[in-house]
């Protein structure tokens, strides 16, 4: 497995706009074609442009592994059935009113760990959708747990200032060994700047040596 830097609309924040599983990298509408066929080679994915609640913030909006698709209420009838035509994965809508589901939850295969805000009816279709166990707590002190941490099959980084015992509970509900990091020189929401999935990982064009170091220590062991 391998990091590679990018960026996106001449900015490092590649994952607020852009999503990815072992099969698929969901961009924008619009995307450039060439940028889009360097990233799906460094994902060695397929690239699929979509919207979501017609937006180009795909990232911040859908959360997703390998078994399943979440979508916010505020998504399309016709970006729902994009994905439901285009993937052959489970897809499904979260009824709550936090609509950037990127940010309230992180999710590899194994498990899932989510925002406190969300309810006991949302936790349920996290577990059908993902097929994974769900733990709610927060991170630091707060509900944005999905920006605060990135997680695929063999690894995960998480806001710097996570709690040593929640990170031992983290490790053990996704099955993978968990490295304090920041992303892009500093930025301690680290889902803002990293794609990963089982392949490979890309993160932002910012990021530092000392950064990328960690992620390796995280991804790579």
């Amino acid at each position: 497995m391998d990091i590679f830097k990018y960026d996106v609309y001449r900015g490092p924040n590649i994952g607020v706009y852009i999503s990815v599983n072992d099969e698929f990298v969901f961009l924008p509408m619009g995307f450039a074609e060439t940028k889009a066929e360097k990233l799906a080679k460094y994902l060695e994915v397929n690239p699929l442009y979509t919207a979501v609640a017609n937006t180009r913030l795909l990232g911040a909006l859908m959360s997703m592994n390998n078994h399943g698709v979440l979508l916010p209420t505020t998504a399309y009838q016709d970006e729902y059935d994009f994905l439901k035509n285009e993937t052959g994965l489970e897809v499904g809508v979260l009824d709550s009113k936090y609509t950037a589901l990127g940010n309230v939850i992180c999710a590899n295969d194994k498990g899932a760990i989510v925002s406190p805000w969300l309810s006991k009816s949302d936790v349920e279709t996290i577990k059908q959708v993902l097929d994974v166990e769900v733990v709610q707590k927060r991170i630091s002190g707060l509900n944005q747990v999905g920006a605060m941490m990135v997680a695929n099959n063999s690894g995960a980084v998480i806001h710097p200032e996570a709690d040593e015992e929640d990170m031992k509970m983290f490790a053990n509900v996704l099955g993978v060994h968990i490295e304090h990091s920041t992303i892009n020189g500093g930025v301690p929401y680290v889902e803002s700047g990293i794609l990963a999935n089982n392949k490979s990982v890309v993160v932002g064009s910012m990021t530092t040596g000392p950064e990328i170091m960690m992620l390796t220590m995280a991804f790579l062991n």
